[in-house]
């Protein structure tokens, strides 16, 4: 995870070597040697994703992009490296930020254990529906957590709730209903201690006027200010992930490319079962810098 990066670039490397620094271990041991178990532990997890995102961005910036991006935006954690492209948070921050998030949600899915599942091909407003039916039938909790593409919806909840609800969609004609690996309910609202604790970190953060649009996962729409920057990400730890909204939001105002920076290219397909009309590339290794480079 980024070693052939930062072995080829050395404005990567750096991002790398000041991450080890922030953080007093040695992530980049952890990326890139694991064990994988430790590193797909999420309070590992969200800070090597940012710190790898943050490596290609850095390894283009020195390279010299031969434009600027209109927008920025990002899928749950990624909203921090989003963030930092556009300069409203410094990468220092961020990496911060990330790893208090990690320890805060970990921390909540002990105390409240739940789970998430997949499920392919209904619309949102039906497994929406389904969510709020079990958790009538059930009195505990579960919620559309991401909105990823049409036809693409992640649940997540509570075990006799998401079990429930995955019945009923199944009824509703689901193609499929997958559970995901996971031992944390993310963006529901069993993250309710994660978002307070999480909430009390961010108020004492840095967080400056973003100097690039990006937008947020709550509402689907720009983040103007700091203010409405910390408050879209306090509220994401129990919100939906607006994935499909926000990229009609960016298509709507005229973008028609988009370029995925860091770990593998999930989203590049999802913007392309959202609007097949536009383009999406995954950027990471230097070969693929090409179009982004003069």
């Amino acid at each position: 995870m980024g070693r052939a990066l930062a072995q080829a670039e050395p404005a990567a490397a750096a991002v790398f070597a000041e991450a080890d620094e922030v953080l007093g271990v040695s992530l980049s041991k952890l990326c890139w040697d694991g064990p994988e178990a430790e590193l797909n532990d999420t309070v590992n997890t969200q800070p090597a994703l940012l710190v790898h995102s943050v490596a290609v961005l850095r390894a283009l910036e020195g390279r010299g992009l031969h434009t600027s991006p209109a927008f920025a935006a990002g899928h749950s954690l990624g909203e921090f490296s989003a963030l930092v492209a556009s300069g409203a948070l410094t990468f220092r921050e961020a990496l911060r930020l990330v790893r208090a998030r990690g320890l805060a949600m970990k921390a909540a899915g002990e105390s409240n254990p739940g789970g998430m599942a997949a499920v392919l091909g209904l619309d949102v407003e039906v497994v929406d529906a389904a969510c709020r039916q079990a958790r009538e039938a059930t009195r505990q909790a579960v919620e559309v957590a991401n909105d990823n593409c049409p036809g693409q919806v992640v649940i997540s909840g509570a075990e006799p709730a998401l079990a429930a609800a995955g019945e009923i969609l199944k009824g509703l004609g689901a193609r499929r209903v997958v559970r995901l690996a996971v031992s944390i309910a993310a963006h529901s609202s069993l993250m309710a201690s994660a978002q307070q604790t999480f909430g009390a970190v961010l108020e004492k953060a840095q967080v400056a006027e973003p100097r690039l649009t990006v937008i947020g996962n709550v509402q689907a729409s720009p983040l103007r200010s700091a203010q409405e920057i910390r408050v879209d990400l306090e509220a994401q730890l129990t919100s939906r992930v607006r994935w499909t909204e926000s990229i009609r939001t960016m298509v709507t105002s005229g973008v028609t490319r988009f370029f995925e920076i860091g770990t593998g290219e999930v989203l590049s397909g999802l913007i392309r079962r959202t609007d097949p009309s536009v383009q999406a590339a995954a950027v990471d290794l230097p070969e693929s810098f090409a179009p982004l480079l003069g």
